[in-house]
């Protein structure tokens, strides 16, 4: 919270509206800002445009500092860092300032988008406009495989977990992810008893005897790296996940939400892949397997500024 604070400087008081900031690591820094013309015995008619001024350089030594905070490799440069910290900004702004029914506005628009094309790069063949009657109306769809209307209603029941920020990067909430997204499907929950191939790509994954000691590996490697950009951290993950594929089916669902989950714990906003997409994103894949970890990161910057410009930022124009 923000207040009026008093300075005697040579002789005569000067007041400022000053706010301090916990940084991440626990920093702590004031900002303020000088209130010319202010008096504590009148009515202050420009608190507004200062209490703004503020806003704005707390913002900017937010951007600054987050640059500065995360360990730059490879893509992640400051002048990516600060735009991702940028956009941060802007959705924190979004959630501060629309009120809960406009806010499930915007989340109802991205799960159904989301929703569509997540499930479209696995094969499914329900249209955009089929996902929103299953989702908004309620309504069977005629002629379509109930599997994959039953794919529709589940991973609209996994994001709303996921926005509700209900999950994190622990074995047990991942399987729990991976549940509730073949629910009604002929898929084993759980770990993958057998091998599985992936058509037309060249990766090999993991056989099934190794994948418990692999994920708990790559979990572990999650944890031990937060001085890395969520993003980043996001990417590497994962390239190591879809590498493991623990699941018999729906390890590319399991994983995209897995990179949103990352995002929006860490107060990011959620990004797209779209199925348009689909070649570039699995030669990503399929680099990153190969040790070049730069593609997937490439890729997976501009669907999240692509993603915020598509669903985000259109209300910053009328918020500001």
């Amino acid at each position: 919270m923000s207040f009026i604070s008093g300075k005697t400087i040579k002789g005569k008081k000067r007041y400022y509206l000053e706010k301090s900031v916990r940084f991440l690591g626990g920093n702590v820094k004031k900002f303020s800002v000088y209130l010319k013309g202010y008096k504590p015995e009148g009515e202050f008619k420009d608190a507004a445009y200062y209490g703004k001024m503020l806003d704005e350089k707390i913002s900017e030594g937010i951007v600054d500092f987050a640059s500065k905070y995360y360990r730059k490799l490879n893509v992640f440069d400051e002048k990516v860092l600060r735009r991702l910290e940028e956009i941060k900004l802007d959705y924190k702004e979004i959630k501060k300032n629309l009120n809960r029914r406009q806010m499930r506005d915007v989340i109802d628009r991205f799960t159904v988008n989301f929703t569509y094309e997540s499930n479209s790069i696995e094969g499914n063949s329900l249209t955009l406009k089929d996902v929103t009657l299953i989702l908004h109306e309620k309504k069977a769809i005629k002629g379509k495989d109930l599997r994959e209307i039953y794919e529709t209603l589940n991973t609209r029941e996994a994001m709303d977990l996921v926005f509700d920020n209900k999950l994190r990067i622990k074995e047990k909430d991942i399987i729990k992810l991976h549940k509730i997204l073949v629910k009604n499907t002929d898929v084993p929950i759980g770990y993958k008893k057998l091998p599985n191939f992936l058509l037309g790509r060249s990766v090999e994954t993991i056989p099934p005897e190794k994948v418990e000691g692999e994920m708990n590996k790559l979990i572990v490697w999650f944890h031990e790296n937060e001085n890395m950009h969520p993003l980043q951290r996001a990417s590497i993950f994962h390239g190591k996940f879809e590498k493991i594929h623990p699941f018999e089916d729906g390890n590319g669902r399991v994983g995209r939400l897995l990179i949103n989950i990352m995002l929006l714990n860490h107060g990011y906003p959620p990004l797209i892949i779209r199925k348009s997409q689909r070649v570039s994103y699995f030669s990503c894949l399929e680099a990153f397997d190969r040790g070049y970890e730069d593609k997937l990161s490439r890729f997976l910057i501009e669907k999240y500024k692509a993603t915020y410009e598509k669903f985000f930022k259109v209300y910053i124009k009328y918020l500001k």
